[in-house]
């Protein structure tokens, strides 16, 4: 397990981070904006790039984009905790000050509907992953900073949305799961995917603030709602631009709201870069 204790500095650590960075990333270290959507759709990064005429980096394991005039980059690693924690471990590196996921979820409610929002809280340690961050008895939680400006923004928009917790998990085709479908009964989550628990953890860990921006993309509790290749094409067609502009528009208003805190934004051996916060 992780040294879950004080963290201290190795500059040697820092440096190999920022060297994988780029070059699962393609993109040069100085070129990352104070804040990153973390998505998981090449559609998302190619949409924001194509939206501010910019051009997308690929490297051997991400691709990413980065819009100077917004101070936003996105970046997309995949699927899964792994690539989710290996994403964090990496980006705290840099003076980057807050992080949102642009992620899709399963809605396990009934009142629920494709294309609503969802606003996870805290989220179920399902996946394993997160296990070499904190024991388990330390609750996923998002940053609450940077939820109440994501219901903000959702609320100003009059979009739909659902607050709650959500389940994450390692097995991705587990519908068909008798026993698997009886414990989210019993546990009552409110909506299942992937990357959540494990962000949280990390992004706890790394003391880097950290949220996430929920799109409900099937029901997977009803065998009609299962998604589908059409579905799936559906959704990208239908949400992708109103997800991720709503994903910008959350971090600006988050840096607006930073500016009037009493306190900088960079924890932990992370205050080593509080010289580049008016950057």
């Amino acid at each position: 397990m992780r040294d879950i204790g004080k963290q201290e500095f190795n500059p040697l650590e820092a440096q190999i981070a920022v060297d994988t960075l780029e070059r699962y990333s393609g993109s040069d270290a100085k070129d990352f904006q104070p804040y990153l959507l973390l998505t998981n759709f090449p559609k998302y990064v190619e949409y924001f790039a194509n939206s501010r005429n910019i051009t997308i980096s690929q490297g051997s394991a991400f691709s990413v984009a980065h819009s100077t005039k917004e101070h936003v980059s996105i970046l997309d690693f995949k699927i899964g905790s792994p690539a989710a924690a290996l994403a964090i471990d990496l980006c705290a590196n840099l003076p980057i000050k807050a992080a949102l996921l642009l992620g899709m979820c399963g809605g396990l409610r009934r009142e629920y509907h494709i294309g609503d929002y969802f606003v996870p809280v805290g989220a179920i340690r399902g996946e394993g992953t997160s296990d070499f961050y904190f024991p388990s008895e330390v609750p996923a939680m998002a940053n609450f900073l940077m939820q109440k400006y994501v219901t903000n923004v959702l609320t100003e928009q009059n979009a739909r949305y659902h607050i709650g917790i959500t389940h994450t998990t390692n097995k991705r085709f587990w519908e068909f799961n008798s026993l698997f479908r009886e414990r989210l009964v019993l546990t009552r989550p409110q909506a299942i995917e992937m990357e959540c628990a494990t962000l949280f953890m990390a992004s706890y860990y790394n003391k880097l603030p950290l949220g996430a921006f929920l799109l409900i993309s099937d029901l997977p509790l009803n065998p009609e709602g299962i998604k589908t290749k059409k579905i799936s094409e559906t959704v990208y067609i239908k949400h992708t631009l109103d997800h991720v502009e709503k994903g910008a528009k959350i971090l600006l208003e988050f840096d607006k709201g930073l500016k009037k805190q009493p306190k900088g934004v960079f924890r932990g051996i992370r205050r080593r870069f509080e010289a580049l916060q008016g950057t």
